[in-house]
């Protein structure tokens, strides 16, 4: 799991799609722990 901040338009692209990967990730497995990451990052780069 490498996550990085959402600085770019492609960045949000590939946040998007890992998280559509690994939206129903089992819960408390690394994946699930990444989507809950990866929402927050969505959701502060949509608030921009």
């Amino acid at each position: 799991m490498e996550i990085k901040p959402i600085k770019t338009e492609k960045d949000y692209q590939k946040a998007l799609e890992r998280l559509n990967e690994i939206f129903d990730a089992a819960k408390g497995s690394i994946e699930s722990d990444e989507a809950d990451i990866l929402a927050i990052l969505v959701d502060e780069y949509e608030k921009k």
